[in-house]
């Protein structure tokens, strides 16, 4: 439980953040109700960037941790559901995951926007956590603890067209107009979208796997989606949780592969009706919008 003096260290905390955001560069586009401030080369809101300070200011990482790192709209989810199901191979079975019944967001959150991970005291039986910062962003124990990083970019094309998709179809759920195609392509051209630049936050990433290849794996949506039983063994090895031979023979890698297909995930109840950061405002979005083609 939070202790008084920790609840009070945390509101003079994000009251300070609150006041050093307000001070930032800013532009109101992409259609979304808030402005979006620029901190240190990248775009963010307000919400997300409150958060990505607070951890950096009181997130502890673990040697054991392993933090999924995607820009939007670069097969998080899918990757989330990957690794998650491999981990967790041995204490669920395709009718009792967690995977079933939640998003893959529920089920792996991110470090900045979901403020109970901040706790050192957080549950650490699943040591999944996901986040949307740069590189340069990332919390200092993150680097100083040695844990595994996963890293998943995709052609910045179907990038920019996902994200155009994701935010429209966002905005008219909160009755708001979309902007225009043309003005989206524009904005993310310029780097202006959310965690943006685009290319910045991808090459951050990339100078970091060629420093140290042991600890930071950096995976291409592309090369998932033509061998995807292969990149998940990859990956599983990369996590320390390989598949045993006699696990292969028995065709695990496929099942999961089968379980966290687009066809699957999009199928389920509730990717199709539940609802995402309920309660949380603007924040609050459909399932069914981060499903949309998956090509």
């Amino acid at each position: 439980m939070e202790s008084h003096l920790e609840k009070q260290n945390r509101d003079v905390l994000q009251k300070y953040l609150k006041e050093m955001i307000s001070t930032l560069p800013k532009e109101n586009c992409w259609g979304f109700p808030e402005d979006q401030y620029q901190y240190q080369g990248f775009w963010f809101t307000p919400p997300f960037l409150q958060g990505a300070l607070s951890a950096q200011q009181q997130f502890q990482a673990q040697p054991t941790d392993i933090i999924l790192c995607s820009s939007p709209r670069t097969g998080t989810a899918w990757l989330k559901s990957l690794t998650f199901a491999a981990i967790t191979r041995t204490s669920y079975n395709d009718s009792t995951t967690p995977l079933l019944s939640k998003l893959p967001h529920d089920v792996v959150p991110f470090m900045e926007f979901d403020h109970a991970q901040f706790s050192t005291n957080r549950h650490l039986g699943i040591p999944l956590l996901a986040t949307h910062l740069p590189y340069s962003f990332l919390p200092r124990s993150i680097i100083d603890s040695g844990c595994k990083i996963i890293y998943i970019c995709r052609d910045p094309k179907d990038t920019f067209v996902s994200l155009y998709h994701f935010i429209a179809r966002h905005c008219k759920s909160q009755n708001a107009q979309p902007i225009q195609l043309d003005e989206a392509f524009e904005l993310f051209y310029e780097g202006v979208s959310p965690y943006g630049p685009y290319w910045d936050h991808v090459l951050g990433y990339w100078k970091a796997s060629l420093e140290h290849p042991d600890k930071l794996m950096f995976l291409k949506y592309e090369e998932l989606v033509e061998d995807t039983v292969l990149y998940l063994k990859k990956t599983a090895e990369f996590m320390g949780y390989p598949f045993s031979s006699e696990e292969q023979q028995q065709g695990v890698p496929e099942n999961i592969v089968q379980l966290c297909s687009f066809d699957n995930l999009s199928g389920l109840e509730v990717n199709k009706t539940g609802r995402h950061c309920r309660g949380q405002g603007n924040w609050e979005m459909e399932n069914n919008i981060f499903f949309r083609k998956g090509k």
